[in-house]
């Protein structure tokens, strides 16, 4: 692929922008399909959603205009001049169904006009910005009260409209950033911008790519950040690998064409084995039989095939076609910086101890690495809820407002009951029962009468059962638990034929981490199994493909422990701007474990391939980690700079989530690259010797067996045994 992209340049350059102008425009004309709550369903709250949706209730989105004091008590008169106007102003749009009379609160310091929304309430965020308008006006003519509104459909406008500014935002920082870095590992500018480029036609052309794909898996709303993230990573990684040994190779004599060829054969054979690394590793997420794990699996896969496929196709045309003008033009003090002449000097420094005394290095760093990780063990999971957006998007503090005023606004759990029409005044009745129970019950927040609804063929009947407790603690499973074991049953067992269930946020919130609980061994050995076997068809080697899997564990155990002192307790919320819950969101563990054993393959990969081709040359063990650890040490540094960079962007954003996914995935990078591949690599490979390569052996055999070696190295081994320029 790389010899043909190289020989016919402006063709594989002109396929690659149709490529992505294709993906792109099939991406916008057909649209994103978007998760909905039923794609998402698990357990028995799914099966209380899949009852509720058999109602075909028709149900409408519903906001409200809340009103409250700016200080003090709340002026009544005031309040009730401000009601009035707000829903005689609502009354008069066609994006309104219904305004209802507006409810006070039980201490009477708020006032509730609830409104009813015209159309699909599933489009509804996008007819708000009229209802949102006439709010504004009522504010302005009654400022001695608050006026605000706050609904689903205006939490979910405010929550999108902050995850476009956190992408624009990420997108900003991080592109000079990587521009910079690039800067400074090849001191030319024409190198430094080829793969930002890669990496954002990559980027555009999963974003259209993974549109197409969400009409067969939907979409999540976290998949597009997902996609920037790992694609800026990966396109500039590979990129920088293949464009690294294209350098070396032209600077030891071969022409442009064969400094491409030989590249590919060895980076770019590297950068196939890490992409289908990560790809697998993502594939595992299917596993969970999860609609959010399946959509960014899919977001992942795509994004990381379309990196590699431009690492083998436009980027050799490129490299082919600019020469080496590709060194152009030069900023002089980081070019100098980055083509010293003489052998290196800090590498070797840093590697002394690993190989000079394997043993203490090995458990000293296993030591500290076990104590970061060990915070894990007291790994708290919650499912992302609304306590989990920032409060800095307005609609969350009118949120807050609404809910300390009115209770039964805001938790709610819903009991669902399906049975024949003839049994639908049975059931209500055993539901009246039940709700008279949870009236009195601190653990409930039920008003004086239940709040029942009865679908129009009587065969589905609702009550919701709203709850003081939050998602997350111990209340909230307390209060679902309560309903699911004792109150449900004892009300509607005694109701023959009927099926119930009980979901709501809580409900989703449990039997979600529970799916995880009970699918996670499953994905974990998915994945190390597919890895073993990856590095074990790459290396054949079962003492690489061990030595991958526990690397790899222990970086991700590093981040894991990283995530619970971070997240799980309050010291950095004024540094990362974020307050904290007490848990980590249930799903980015598994989806941080399936990354980081990809992305770690990168650097694996590459840096054992290095090795491997200095002991092929001749050399003892200890030499060849020497020399291949030196010779990849830029490469690696500068590609973990690139990704910690990236991630830790991702760390600044608003969203919990992103913070979560850009802590975690920048930690274990850092220490992948920087601590397990400086001091733990080099030690435990120094004190394995030749059995590194059991079951087979690795002798310097010549030159022309390395050059059909399984790696397709074409470097002499006389230049392997070489020291490095």
């Amino acid at each position: 692929m790389a010899r043909w992209s190289a020989t016919h340049p402006w063709r594989a350059i002109g396929l690659w922008v149709v490529f992505v102008a294709v993906c792109l425009s099939a991406g916008s004309w057909l649209g994103t399909n978007e998760a909905t709550d039923e794609d998402m369903a698990i357990g028995e709250a799914g099966r209380a959603t899949s009852i509720v949706s058999s109602g075909e209730f028709g149900d409408r989105a519903e906001e409200n205009v809340l009103i409250t004091a700016r200080s003090g008590q709340l002026d009544q008169a005031a309040a009730s001049a401000a009601a009035a106007d707000a829903a005689e102003r609502m009354r008069g749009l066609p994006e309104v169904a219904e305004v209802g009379e507006p409810v006070p609160s039980a201490d009477r310091q708020a006032l509730l006009v609830p409104i009813t929304m015209a159309g699909d309430p599933d489009e509804a965020r996008d007819r708000l910005d009229p209802l949102l308008a006439q709010t504004e006006a009522v504010q302005r003519d009654h400022p001695a009260v608050r006026v605000e509104e706050v609904g689903g459909p205006s939490i979910n406008k405010g929550v999108n409209d902050q995850i476009g500014e956190d992408l624009a935002k990420a997108e900003l920082i991080s592109l000079p950033v990587t521009l910079v870095i690039m800067l400074v590992a090849f001191g030319a500018i024409i190198a430094a911008g080829v793969p930002v480029l890669l990496a954002l036609s990559a980027v555009g052309s999963a974003f259209g790519l993974s549109a197409l794909a969400s009409h067969l898996v939907p979409a999540v709303d976290t998949v597009s950040s997902v996609i920037l993230l790992m694609g800026m990573a990966v396109g500039v990684d590979y990129s920088l690998f293949y464009l690294k040994r294209e350098r070396e190779e032209r600077q030891n004599g071969n022409p442009h064409v064969r400094a491409v060829e030989i590249a590919a054969a060895t980076s770019g054979h590297a950068v196939v084995v890490s992409g289908f690394a990560v790809m697998i590793s993502m594939a595992g997420l299917y596993l969970t039989s999860d609609a959010v794990f399946a959509s960014l699996a899919t977001g992942s896969i795509i994004v990381v095939a379309v990196a590699v496929l431009g690492s083998l196709t436009v980027l050799p045309a490129l490299l082919a076609k600019l020469g080496r003008f590709v060194d152009r033009p030069r900023v002089p003090l980081l070019w100098r910086l980055t083509n010293r002449s003489g052998p290196p000097r800090v590498w070797p420094r840093l590697l002394r101890p690993a190989l000079r005394f394997p043993a203490a290095t090995l458990v000293l760093t296993l030591a500290a690495l076990g104590a970061l990780a060990w915070p894990a063990l007291d790994l708290n999971l919650k499912n992302s809820g609304d306590d989990d957006l920032p409060r800095s998007i307005p609609v969350m503090r009118s949120y807050d407002r609404l809910t300390e005023a009115f209770p039964s606004q805001g938790v709610i759990h819903v009991v669902a009951v399906r049975a024949e029409p003839g049994q639908a005044d049975a059931v209500r009745g055993a539901l009246v029962a039940l709700h008279g129970q949870t009236v009195n019950d601190p653990l409930y927040a039920s008003g004086a009468e239940p709040d029942l609804r009865v679908s129009d063929d009587r065969r589905v009947t609702l009550l919701e059962v709203p709850t003081t407790q939050a998602p997350g603690t111990d209340g909230a499973e307390s209060s679902l638990a309560k309903l699911r074991t004792e109150l449900v049953p004892a009300n509607l067992d005694r109701v023959p034929g009927n099926e119930h269930a009980v979901g709501g946020d809580i409900a989703r919130d449990v039997d979600y981490t529970g799916n995880l609980a009970d699918r996670m061994p499953l994905v974990i050995g998915f994945v190390l199994l597919l890895t073993f076997l990856i590095m074990l068809a790459t290396f054949r080697s079962i003492a690489v493909a061990l030595t991958a899997i526990l690397l790899n564990s222990l970086s991700a155990a590093a981040a894991f422990g990283t995530l619970v002192l971070v997240f799980q307790h309050t010291w950095a919320e004024g540094i990362l701007g974020f307050t904290s819950t007490g848990t980590v969101v249930s799903w980015i563990p598994l989806f941080l474990f399936a990354v980081l054993f990809g992305l770690s393959m990168d650097y694996h990969v590459f840096v054992v391939s290095r090795i491997r081709e200095a002991a092929r040359g001749g050399l003892s063990t200890r030499e060849a980690v020497a020399q291949g650890i030196t010779r990849s040490a830029g490469v690696v540094t500068s590609a973990a700079v690139v990704m910690v960079s990236v991630f830790a962007i991702f760390a600044t954003l608003s969203m919990n989530e992103m913070k979560q996914i850009g802590v975690g995935l920048s930690v274990a990078v850092f220490i992948d690259a920087l601590v397990i591949r400086v001091l733990v690599l080099p030690s435990l490979m120094a004190l394995l010797g030749r059995a590194n390569w059991w079951p087979g052996r690795i002798e310097g055999r010549g030159e022309e067996s390395i050059a059909s070696s399984d790696d397709h190295s074409v470097e002499p081994a006389r230049r392997a045994a070489q020291p490095v320029r």
